[in-house]
């Protein structure tokens, strides 16, 4: 029997792991998902540190940061950064094997900087030095504050990972920020074959946030479905802008697609498929971050077409239509999810850094 994974991977979709810890690294457990379940990637986000680093596989690390007498923040800018830089090495092979396109891992910046653009910049120019790996992304958030950094940190050359993105307006401006930064990279004679870049769109909490209104509205009929639907428009943009006279000009000059990434895509609810959010979203230059479990489910039992973003294109269409006539204010829902999606890494970071400050306390 095929394996789904390596279907999804044919259908070109890039399936990356929305996960990272010493443990997946140190265990061998990372390698084996690259060879037997067609990992291309990994992302990082702050819960995942703030997970992994309650972990044992951590007291080495933090031992020797407390003997240096690290301060909290250097702690885990060294200990992250070394976890990234590890998975970049496990990761070179593909990343070699794709011309860059895929091996790639991504660390994201500090999540209270979300409304600092400078700040932004600071910390990304610094983790990009710190993990040292060309196959590093730096994530940053598509805030209003982000995109300006976007712009700025595509333009030193580095390749970014654009998080936090609900909607098509907003991703618009991160194509954009990417396309900006792409020109004043070429001006400053950067190559721009070696910058790539990911908008990470994200799925499963629109149709959480949207459900909750439709629930309150009296329309659960329309339940499950915003989510698919404003995931596709955002591949049409993607689509329609990197078909245009501007893109193939810089495409001309050795400039690479910034591919749509579907992150969030676990189902949060379970009277939903529990590959939904996989195998309705497949489509050429795609990646899709996913939790483990959402990926061995999609092994275990997902049935994944050839294509399933452009041939529902226009039902998408019409089903924001019925949305905004049902009473759904979509511009709301998306700032809403985008101010939710900062406060849960702010308290996420928190954890972070309460959680590293008692050990290396502990470790003294």
């Amino acid at each position: 029997m095929s394996n789904p994974l390596a279907t999804l991977t044919a259908n070109g979709v890039s399936i990356w792991l929305d996960d990272l810890s010493r443990e997946r690294i140190e265990s061998g457990n990372l390698q084996d998902l690259i060879a037997n379940s067609s990992v291309r990637g990994v992302t990082t986000n702050p819960t995942i540190f703030a997970a992994a680093l309650k972990g044992d596989s951590y007291h080495s690390a933090i031992a020797k940061e407390a003997e240096a007498g690290s301060s909290t923040a250097t702690a885990i800018a060294n200990i992250t950064s070394k976890d990234v830089a590890d998975a970049c090495e496990i990761f070179a092979g593909v990343y070699a094997e794709s011309n860059g396109v895929d091996g790639r891992v991504s660390i994201e910046v500090a999540p209270t900087l979300a409304n600092d653009t400078q700040g932004t910049i600071e910390q990304a120019l610094e983790l990009h030095e710190m993990v040292g790996k060309e196959n590093v992304m730096i994530k940053i958030p598509a805030t209003k504050a982000g995109l300006p950094a976007i712009e700025e940190v595509t333009a030193h050359g580095i390749s970014v990972n654009v998080t936090l993105i609900f909607s098509v307006e907003r991703y618009e401006e991160v194509i954009n920020a990417y396309f900006a930064g792409l020109k004043r990279a070429k001006a400053a004679g950067k190559d721009l074959s070696k910058i790539h870049s990911v908008a990470s769109f994200f799925v499963s909490r629109v149709d959480t946030e949207v459900d909750k209104r439709l629930e309150a509205l009296g329309k659960p009929e329309l339940k499950s479905k915003a989510a698919l639907a404003n995931a596709r428009l955002a591949y049409e943009l993607f689509l329609n802008r990197f078909a245009t006279a501007e893109w193939n000009e810089l495409e001309a000059a050795g400039a690479r697609l910034q591919r749509p990434l579907m992150a969030s895509t676990g189902v949060k609810d379970p009277a939903l498929p529990d590959t939904l959010y996989v195998t309705e979203l497949v489509s050429k230059n795609l990646v899709n971050t996913m939790p483990e479990k959402t990926m061995m489910a999609t092994k275990d039992h997902g049935v994944i077409p050839a294509e399933s973003i452009i041939a529902n294109l226009d039902s998408a269409k019409e089903f924001m239509a019925t949305l905004a006539a049902a009473g759904i204010d979509f511009a709301d829902v998306t700032q809403v999810l985008e101010d939710e999606g900062v406060d849960k890494f702010i308290v996420s970071w928190g954890e972070l850094v309460d959680s590293v400050a008692a050990a290396l306390e502990a470790a003294k």
